[in-house]
């Protein structure tokens, strides 16, 4: 890995995990560790959304921004090591 990409370590995705999403109906579920690391390094980087490094994946923020999910894993608590 690029030590210029942000990738949640095991023990910083444990935490969030719980707080995500399962059972979902539709469209198949991407890699969740992959989708909040892109996430998280557009926003540490200061970077738009369309300039996210391709191994992110394609990253639709207003989509999963507006989620319940989203505002509840924003409110809880850091998960830095």
């Amino acid at each position: 890995m690029n030590r210029n990409r942000f990738w949640l370590a095991d023990e910083q995705f444990k935490k969030i995990a719980n707080h995500l999403p399962t059972g979902t109906r539709g469209k198949p579920r991407v890699d969740d560790r992959r989708v909040i690391s892109g996430i998280i390094h557009v926003l540490k980087s200061g970077g738009r959304w369309v300039d996210s490094p391709s191994l992110y994946g394609r990253i639709r923020p207003g989509a999963w921004c507006s989620s319940t999910e989203a505002q509840r894993l924003a409110r809880a608590p850091s998960i830095a090591p």
